[in-house]
Order: C-alpha cells, then sequence, then structure tokens
C-alpha cells in the first residue's frame, strides 16, 4: 500500500465542507486503520474566500479541473459539485486519467449510470456512491456486497428529509403546507427553489439507482411516474389518520408475479403499523423484501453535510484499502 492517499475535491459548498472537516476531526483514526495518510491536496472551487468556519490553506485551491486529472499524486478524485453537468464530465475526465471516484450525485448517477460505471470498469478504477443515496444510510454497499444473495421482490423508500419533514410536521401540528415549507426553508431543511425536492424529483432520481443495483433494471428517472407532496392538505393529512394511516412520500417498485418491474414515486396512505410509518422528520429509511433475508430496513439521517461526509469518507477508505 502507499504510505500517502491523495484526494481531489470537487466543489466545496455544504457537502464538500462538511467531508473536509469531518476528515480533518476524524483523520488519526482513519489513518490508523489504513495504515497510510490520508489528506485533500487539491480543490477545485470558485468561491474561494468564503467563511466556510475552517481553515484551509489557499494552495489548496484550483480553478482548473485538468490541474486534478493530471496531477500523479492524487489517487482518488471526490465529486461534490452536484448537478448533471459538468460533474458527469469531470468524473469521466477522472477516470480515463486513472483517478478512483467517489460521488454524492445522485442526479449525475441517475442521468448517466450506464456511462459512469462502464468507464470506470473499462479504466479498471472504482466509482463508489454511497452517498447518492440515503445520505449517512449504508445502503448501497449493503445491497451490493452483503445482501447479494438475494433476489429481491419489493422496495420501498422515504428517501427525502425535506418531504419527510413537511409531511411529519403537518401530520404532527395540523398546519398547512405552505406554512411548514416556509418552516423548513427557515431552518435549512428545504432549499430556497424546493421544487427538486416538493415535486419528487430527487427522490426518482435516488429510484432509479436503486432500481439498477435491486432489481437489475434501469429505468431513467423521467420515466418514473412521479407525484409530489404539493397538493396534499391538511384534510388528506386527517382523513389519513381516521383510518389509521400517515401519508409519506415513498419511492416503491416491486416484482410482479409475472416478473415485471413495477415502480412509482407519489404521496401514499401507510398503515401505522408499517416499520415505515413511523420515520419523521428528516430522517430517511428504505423498506426491503429479500428472497432469503426476508424483511429489512435501514434508518437513518438521510442528508445533511456529516451524515453525507460520513458516506463519502466509508468510500474513500474502501477504495484506499485497495492501493
Amino acid at each position: 500500500m502507499k504510505k500517502q492517499i491523495n484526494i481531489g475535491l470537487l466543489g466545496l459548498g455544504n457537502i464538500g465542507t462538511g467531508t473536509f472537516k469531518a476528515l480533518r476531526l476524524n483523520r488519526a483514526h482513519i489513518e490508523k486503520q489504513l495504515g497510510a495518510g490520508l489528506g485533500i491536496t487539491r480543490i477545485l472551487e470558485k468561491d474561494t474566500t468564503r467563511d466556510r468556519g475552517i481553515d484551509i490553506d489557499p494552495a489548496l485551491f484550483t480553478q482548473d479541473p485538468d490541474a486534478i486529472w493530471n496531477d500523479p499524486d492524487i489517487d482518488i478524485v471526490i465529486e461534490l459539485l452536484g448537478g448533471v453537468e459538468p460533474a458527469t464530465t469531470f468524473m469521466v475526465s477522472a477516470m480515463k486519467a486513472g483517478k478512483h471516484v467517489v460521488t454524492a450525485n445522485k442526479a449525475a448517477l441517475a442521468e448517466n449510470f450506464e456511462l459512469l460505471t462502464d468507464t470506470a470498469a473499462k479504466n479498471k478504477v472504482k466509482l463508489r456512491y454511497e452517498a447518492s443515496v440515503g445520505g449517512g444510510i449504508p445502503l448501497i454497499g449493503a445491497i451490493t456486497e452483503s445482501l447479494n444473495a438475494n433476489v429481491f421482490s419489493e422496495l420501498l423508500g422515504i428517501l427525502n428529509g425535506t418531504t419527510n419533514y413537511i409531511l411529519s410536521k403537518m401530520s404532527d401540528e395540523g398546519l398547512a403546507y405552505d406554512d411548514v415549507l416556509k418552516d423548513a426553508q427557515a431552518k435549512g431543511f428545504a432549499e430556497a427553489d424546493p421544487t427538486a425536492d416538493v415535486e419528487g424529483h430527487d427522490v426518482a432520481n435516488k429510484l432509479s439507482i436503486l432500481m439498477s443495483l435491486v432489481f437489475g433494471k434501469r429505468v431513467r428517472p423521467e420515466d418514473i411516474p412521479t407525484t409530489g407532496i404539493t397538493a396534499i392538505t391538511k384534510d388528506d393529512i386527517a382523513d389519513a389518520d381516521s383510518q389509521g394511516c400517515v401519508i409519506k412520500l415513498l419511492a416503491s417498485a416491486y416484482r410482479t408475479p409475472d416478473g415485471e418491474i413495477n415502480c412509482f414515486v407519489q404521496p401514499t396512505w401507510l398503515n401505522k403499523t408499517h416499520p415505515l410509518a413511523g420515520v419523521r422528520n428528516e430522517f430517511n429509511a428504505l423498506f426491503l423484501k429479500g428472497s432469503a433475508v426476508d424483511d429489512l430496513m435501514f434508518y437513518g439521517k438521510g442528508a445533511g453535510p456529516f451524515p453525507t461526509a460520513s458516506a463519502v469518507l466509508g468510500d474513500v477508505i474502501a477504495i484506499s484499502r485497495t492501493i
């Protein structure tokens, strides 16, 4: 193993900053596990002066992505820019240059899953994306490794913290959608433009990735029937409650008796006895039914700088052990 594993970081927004902080905070623990040094040696970022609550050596910054691909000392590229482009092009360029890639980018993965996975295979590098679905919840590794012996028949997921927070508050406090959305924005649980979350597009991206892994079926996000939560009213919440149910924005995919895979993203009545019914506020969960393991549920914080950083750095450590 190399004595020093070097990382190029693409993007120093909230998740990038959280990853930088988490690595610095836990560096001694991580390096002890690896038996090697681990550090971020180059950062692609335009805004180099914003106060991020941490001291960063200005010499680490670059605005030239080629400076990362062409640096022979960089082993791993972490992509945290978000969006489909230029993130996809940057990840492809990094892998073609022999760099392993770790990403949290569900939009780029959902749109270009085959391109990214094929590029990794052709260039004999690792592409890992644990943080792309469920934030800090270890879903991807469990599905592709620990649970690989199972044939899955169903997945149900609460995969967006913003919408789950809104629906939880509407249910708990009897508030209207617009009032809870403003509260969620004020607390940082919702973006200034929440469209991708509340219209279900974020969940469709994540469901697309999960279906590729769970069922081996490629369905683009735009081909997944998707309905958001903007039309949910206090009366809808009360009607569900009167029938012993809660309303959750669910990602669903299941295998029919004839072997077809059906899928959707939509607000759904869940009986309060269902394991997913108790998933509240910004928490996420995934419920799976496997041929050997039967019913299984993963639960935890599905977003946020540090939960996401936990998954990103877990992938970095896994790759570092192979270098």
